[in-house]
C-alpha cells in the first residue's frame, strides 16, 4: 500500500485504514485521496473484509484538502465552473454507495474537506475534545460536499454556515454529525468494539440494511440537495471573497480556522 495510506487488520473481518501524513496533518492531496479511496473500493470486493475503519495518524484526523497541491490532478468530473465540488462530490457518493460500512474514528482535529470524508461514512465517532469545523465558509465557499443541513437540520446548519465555528467532539454528537464521542483515551478501543460488532453480521445483509437507510435518505432529498451545491460552488469562485482566497489559500483558511 502506497506509504500515504496504512492498512491493518486488528480483528477478524475488520480491516483499518489510517491516513499517514502527519507532517502535513494528514492533509487530503491527490495522491491520499486516490489511495483512500482505492482501499475502499478494494475492500467492498474482499470477501474477508465486513467493515473498514478510518482514523489519522499523528495529532489529528486530518486538516482538510491539501490546498499546497493541484486539487484537481487526476480529475475526471466534468469540465467547468464547479468541476472541483462536482469531483469532491463523486468521490464521497463513492464512499456512500459502497455495499461495506465505513467507520471515521476522529481525534484532534477535522477541519473542512476532513469532514466531508467523515460526513460520507456511514458511523462517526470523535474524541471529546476533537474540534470539527468547516472555516472556509468565512473566507470563501459554501462546502463541496453540502452535508450540513442534510446531517444537522435547518438552524444547526445555519449557526455552522454563518459562522464557520468549530464544535468540540461532545457537542458534534449532541447535533448529529457524530454516533457519539468518546474520552480520547478510549476512542480506538471503542470504535474497534462497534466494528468488531458489525464484523460479526454476513456482508449480504449488512450491505442490504446498510442501504435502506441510504434509500429513505435519498427519498427525503439528501442525495439531490447535496448535488446541488455544486452550482452554488460554482458561483462561490466569481466573488471577490474567492478571488483574495486564492491568492494565498492556506493561510486564508489558517486564519479563518483561528476566528480572524
Amino acid at each position: 500500500m502506497n506509504d500515504v495510506l496504512l492498512v491493518d487488520a486488528p480483528a477478524d473481518g475488520v480491516r483499518r485504514v489510517t491516513l499517514n501524513r502527519p507532517e502535513k496533518r494528514n492533509a487530503l492531496s491527490p495522491a491520499l485521496l486516490t489511495a483512500l479511496l482505492g482501499a475502499l473500493r478494494a475492500h467492498d470486493a474482499d470477501p474477508d473484509v465486513r467493515v473498514t475503519i478510518v482514523r489519522g495518524a499523528g495529532p489529528c484526523f486530518s486538516s482538510g484538502y491539501d490546498l499546497s497541491t493541484s486539487l484537481l490532478d487526476g480529475a475526471d468530473a466534468a469540465p467547468g465552473d464547479g468541476q472541483w465540488a462536482r469531483q469532491a462530490n463523486d468521490n464521497w457518493f463513492g464512499v456512500w454507495d459502497l455495499a461495506k460500512p465505513v467507520i471515521a474514528q476522529i481525534h484532534g482535529y477535522a477541519i473542512a474537506g476532513a469532514t466531508e470524508l467523515a460526513s460520507a461514512c456511514d458511523l462517526v465517532y470523535v474524541a471529546e475534545d476533537a474540534r470539527i469545523s468547516y472555516p472556509v465558509v468565512r473566507v470563501a465557499s459554501p462546502p463541496d460536499w453540502q452535508y450540513h443541513t442534510v446531517l444537522l437540520g435547518l438552524r444547526r446548519a445555519m449557526e455552522l454556515m454563518l459562522t464557520g465555528d468549530a464544535v468540540d467532539g461532545v457537542e458534534a454528537a449532541r447535533i448529529g454529525f457524530a454516533n457519539r464521542a468518546y474520552p480520547a483515551a478510549d476512542l480506538e478501543e471503542a470504535v474497534l468494539a462497534v466494528a468488531i460488532r458489525i464484523a460479526g453480521i454476513p456482508s449480504d445483509l449488512t450491505q442490504l440494511n446498510k442501504r435502506s437507510v441510504h434509500r429513505a435518505f435519498d427519498v427525503w432529498g439528501a442525495r439531490a440537495a447535496i448535488r446541488a451545491g455544486t452550482e452554488l460552488q460554482a458561483l462561490a469562485a466569481h466573488t471577490e471573497s474567492s478571488r483574495r482566497f486564492r491568492a494565498d489559500a492556506l493561510d486564508a483558511v489558517k486564519r479563518a480556522a483561528r476566528g480572524e
